[in-house]
């Protein structure tokens, strides 16, 4: 009996299978389509590595006999929202298309369990209090539409066909391995190379921060003590705006503000988001552990160290 881990050669993917190695003895199959921002080489050793594309059944079916999957963890995803701006096709056919493919593999094969992997981008903006898990989906770009779509595909098979399974909605994750898309490892690369650091509109958007150190923790409580069919909200408690996050950065890194270049505003882009992890906290025993200034700080060093 195996593990399969889906995107695990992207950012969280790759985190979550360094972690999974040391709490279990179980074996591991890892497959990712190797997109622009996976990287192979982020894979521990010990891994079954497969070049495959989720939304590839026959595929995907394959690996499943093979190595007799009985559990998923589903990361794959198209996931910068502004490419999604640009072109959402490729975010319809990894997210949705990609999901159900899994899910009728997961039924073919009498999976135990599939945790999906989600976001809390699929809440929409909230100015006011926090989503929990029983907010009302809203939304508010193609990127979190598509992920919305996947996770009513995977409440829909749990109910329809009986499929355990649990979906988790994370918050903004940070740490090693990111790509450089993204507005954390953009901020160290940038000021790393001297260039201007770019900050969205009037930088006031508020996002939490979640280390991916904390989130692999949270999701192997999910895997071992999730009740099938529930969600469950993962967040890092730590609310900041962008425009503090980065002047942070630059502060940890000794660098002068005078850095920032205000551009243009992201179409459709959220004002804040805010996780509620009361439900994890509370049924599964599960914290985050790590400050944001420990996240960064570790974040950085990594960057530092492998900037080419």
């Amino acid at each position: 009996m195996s593990i399969l881990v889906t995107g695990g050669a992207g950012f969280i993917g790759s985190n979550f299978l360094h972690h999974l190695v040391t709490v279990t003895d179980e074996e591991i199959v890892c497959i990712d389509k190797l997109t622009y921002a996976a990287n192979w080489r982020h894979i521990p050793d010990n891994i079954k590595f497969y070049t495959i594309d989720i939304a590839s059944k026959s595929a995907c079916d394959t690996i499943f006999k093979r190595h007799k999957i009985k559990t998923v963890f589903h990361f794959a995803a198209e996931s910068h929202v502004d490419n999604s701006i640009k072109d959402c096709s490729p975010f319809i056919h990894s997210n949705i298309v990609g999901t159900v493919s899994l899910l009728d593999l997961a039924l073919k094969h009498e999976v135990d369990k599939f945790i999906h992997i989600s976001t809390d981008e699929v809440y929409g903006s909230i100015l006011y209090g926090s989503f929990t898990e029983k907010t009302i989906y809203n939304p508010r770009n193609p990127y979190s539409a598509s992920k919305a779509a996947s996770d009513h595909f995977v409440m829909a098979y749990h109910h329809t066909h009986g499929l355990p399974v649990n979906i988790t909605n994370c918050s903004n994750n940070y740490g090693p391995r990111q790509y450089k898309e993204k507005m954390i490892p953009q901020t160290i690369l940038n000021i790393l190379g001297n260039k201007k650091i770019p900050v969205y509109g009037d930088g006031l958007q508020v996002r939490d921060w979640l280390y991916v150190q904390d989130h692999c923790t949270a999701l192997t409580k999910v895997w071992k003590n999730g009740v099938n069919g529930e969600k469950y909200n993962i967040g890092g408690e730590c609310e900041i705006k962008n425009i503090d996050l980065v002047k942070k950065i630059l502060y940890i890194m000794n660098k002068p503000e005078s850095m920032i270049e205000y551009v243009k505003d992201r179409p459709g882009h959220d004002r804040r988001y805010s996780t509620d992890i009361t439900k994890i906290k509370d049924t599964l025993f599960w914290s985050p552990m790590f400050s944001l200034d420990y996240g960064l700080q570790k974040t950085i060093e990594w960057y530092e160290r492998n900037r080419n």
